[in-house]
């Protein structure tokens, strides 16, 4: 049964121009939202064909291609190799400027436990936990994101239905709950290092994320 979503309300639009450091180029219509159920700023980039200014998209369009981003400040910005946020956000603005759709930057670092518990939550894990273990070490949960916003502003771009770019399963368990449709569920590439191979396997084995890595069975 779909849980009642609060109204939320496009508050501003404006295009960005996006540069990523390896010299990809793209633009964006960024909104910012009223409403948001818990208070944080929020953003979504429409990408290719939702980038334009104007009316909302005619209906007949297929699904738009989106992505739930998580911030990550270490590696959105800079280039933690500990995790693969900052190589997922690239791939995925490329990804859906190239089908149309928007990236939601959602205001969740640490899987919702905040900057500073994160940064604690690493030390943990030099110590031996895995990134789901030292979350729950700090007494917090080991996943507390919710994507209510999501699907809040997904709802006032005019968007019922998407193609879901993510690994996570219950990014798509939530939409759905929360009426917003998921018609498919498209995997991100493996973004793989030495420093983040204990991190990606915790995602397989603790969050069942769809990833394709050659040590976990």
């Amino acid at each position: 049964m779909d849980e009642t979503l609060p109204t939320a309300t496009i508050r501003t639009q404006v295009t960005v121009p996006l540069r990523f450091p390896d010299g990809y180029l793209t633009s964006a219509r960024v909104y910012t939202f009223h409403g948001l159920v818990d208070g944080r700023e929020h953003l979504a980039f429409g990408l290719g064909d939702r980038a334009a200014a104007g009316d909302r998209p005619a209906a007949d369009l297929p699904p738009p291609l989106v992505r739930p981003h998580s911030e990550c400040l270490t590696g959105d910005v800079f280039g933690s190799q500990r995790c693969d946020c900052g190589p997922q956000l690239r791939e995925a603005v490329e990804r859906i400027a190239e089908a149309g759709g928007y990236l939601l930057y959602l205001r969740q670092e640490g899987r919702g436990i905040g900057l500073y518990a994160k940064l604690d939550a690493y030390a943990l894990q030099d110590g031996g936990l895995d990134t789901y273990e030292a979350n729950e070490a700090l007494g917090r949960g080991a996943d507390e994101r919710d994507y209510t916003v999501a699907a809040q502003m997904l709802v006032a771009l005019g968007v019922t239905r998407v193609a879901l770019l993510s690994n996570n399963p219950d990014k798509a368990a939530q939409l759905d709950r929360l009426g917003v449709t998921v018609d498919d569920r498209v995997s991100t590439g493996v973004h793989l290092s030495p420093a983040n191979a204990h991190y990606l396997a915790a995602k397989v084995t603790r969050a069942d994320h769809a990833l394709d890595l050659p040590f976990v069975p």
